[in-house]
């Protein structure tokens, strides 16, 4: 699938819940999807840690088979299911289509407006941290 295909199936399962709270519940799904595969205790390092997040939220990033794979972790459950968004929709793509990648989902699902703005601010850099990956391993391709 492509990125744009998993945001706009992304899009579809977020419309389809109304109720924030319910939406808050279905982020929650995705950090206990996250959590089936442990993010790695010596990972959590100060060199794989967001800069700007509320929580600490560290993201660590493969190169493999031309394509990079993404994992990551939060402290808190909620930023967790960002997390694992943010992984879901980017993993398993190519450096050039992740830097190309126009990330419209986290708008149009509304998740900016209903998170306070330090979290707003933690997925900005979160979702820069994932490109900055695709722009080092592109330019070592």
């Amino acid at each position: 699938m492509t990125i744009n295909e998993i945001q706009d199936e992304l899009i579809e399962e977020f419309e389809f819940i109304e109720d924030w709270t319910e939406r808050y519940q279905l982020l929650v799904d995705y950090a206990k999807e996250l959590e089936k595969n442990p993010f790695p205790e010596a990972d959590r390092t100060q060199s794989n840690l967001i800069d700007g997040c509320q929580s600490k939220v560290w993201f660590t990033c493969k190169y493999e088979d031309g394509k990079l794979i993404f994992n990551g972790d939060s402290e808190a459950l909620l930023v967790k299911g960002i997390v694992a968004l943010l992984i879901h929709v980017l993993s398993g793509h190519t450096p050039e289509e992740i830097a190309n990648a126009n990330l419209y989902f986290v708008e149009k699902i509304g998740l900016l407006e209903h998170l306070s703005p330090t979290r707003s601010n933690g997925v900005v850099a979160m979702l820069k941290q994932m490109k900055l990956y695709a722009l080092a391993y592109g330019a070592k391709g």
